[in-house]
């Protein structure tokens, strides 16, 4: 062997050999691992040259992806030609298929063995007409049969059910599962973490495919949880106040949705001492477009900072900025979280 083939090689970070699978292409377990943070979104910008000969993913920030998306819908859209292949069609199936990427968000021991029973389900939902007996025997089967004695291993178990249910759900328009997910599957995870993960799945689902009434449901339920947290664990709280932004920023909600969120918000940020957090507050405000609440609220916090403080700049840029946003008129009342109760059981 000589010098040259001794040499290691240096010039990747990582270089494996992967295959596409019939739904697509997966990332090795231990790239995910090290480019990506499970708790924050990530955007790519996907590039295939002419030579068809690789496909380029570049990292963008969220910023840069909304420029991207705006330049490329100004350019007249691409379609890439398709190449027609003879393909073997399973009686009465769409030709669709699971996206065990999406539905396998949290590893879990027995994933190898329940996969195959949730493939087999996910193509009798699919089947025209839908055997829902037949599928959901299958669903019920695999989330019984495969607990283990930990609570965090049951708990990933049910949420890639959860995601699997939800896709089912919005693909072959199933709307009642959202109340089966939520009456048969919730109640039994016992990690606080996707208890409330699972919460904002059904939350984004239901403003989706508009069952508000579900979606009011579900914002009062994450919203307690979050209460749930010991204000010592400010971290915690802010980090699901950053998931639920996330999931419902650009989601069209209903009035009574921006009330409980509006005054759930503004309870933090009077309640608390830390500017940063404070400051926070501000941002989740204006992502949902609660810009005058956002605005008095940088206000305040602008006020009470001491000559010295470090923040005066950044708050000061804040203020600014949202003095020229354009405001939001919608109606503000008072609702307590009993009268909500009464309503859900009214309904």
């Amino acid at each position: 062997m000589t010098q040259e083939e001794k040499k290691p090689n240096n010039d990747f970070f990582f270089e494996d050999i992967i295959k596409k699978t019939k739904t697509g292409i997966t990332f090795p377990k231990e790239l995910r691992e090290a480019l990506f943070n499970e708790d924050e979104e990530t955007f790519f910008k996907i590039i295939v040259p002419n030579e068809k000969n690789k496909i380029v993913l570049e990292f963008l920030s969220e910023e840069e992806a909304k420029v991207q998306l705006e330049k490329v819908k100004e350019r007249k859209p691409r379609t890439p030609k398709l190449v027609q292949v003879k393909k073997v069609e399973k009686k009465g199936v769409e030709k669709v298929g699971p996206n065990w990427g999406e539905y396998f968000v949290y590893d879990f021991k027995n994933q190898d063995k329940i996969q195959p029973i949730l493939e087999s389900a996910f193509y009798k939902f699919a089947e025209t007409p839908i055997n829902l007996e037949d599928a959901m025997g299958r669903i019920k089967y695999a989330l019984v049969s495969f607990l283990t004695a930990t609570k965090t291993e049951n708990a990933k178990l049910y949420f890639a059910v959860i995601k699997l249910l939800i896709d089912v759900a919005e693909r072959f328009n199933q709307p009642n599962l959202i109340d089966w997910i939520f009456d048969k599957i919730v109640p039994n995870i016992e990690s606080k973490f996707l208890y409330e993960q699972a919460l904002l799945e059904l939350l984004e689902i239901s403003l989706k495919i508009k069952r508000y009434e579900k979606a009011e449901l579900f914002i009062f339920y994450i919203l307690k949880n979050i209460d749930d947290y010991p204000r010592s664990e400010l971290y915690n709280i802010f980090n699901s106040f950053n998931q639920l932004v996330k999931k419902i920023r650009y989601i069209e909600r209903t009035e009574k949705i921006d009330i409980l969120l509006k005054e759930k918000m503004l309870e933090y940020g009077s309640g608390i001492v830390d500017n940063d957090y404070k400051i926070q507050i501000v941002e989740f405000l204006e992502d949902l477009q609660y810009i005058e609440l956002a605005y008095q609220l940088a206000k305040d916090i602008q006020k009470g900072l001491p000559p010295d403080s470090l923040k005066i700049e950044t708050i000061r840029a804040i203020v600014k900025r949202l003095y020229v946003a354009p405001i939001e008129n919608k109606p503000s009342s008072s609702i307590n979280f009993d009268a909500v109760d009464e309503d859900e059981e009214e309904e």
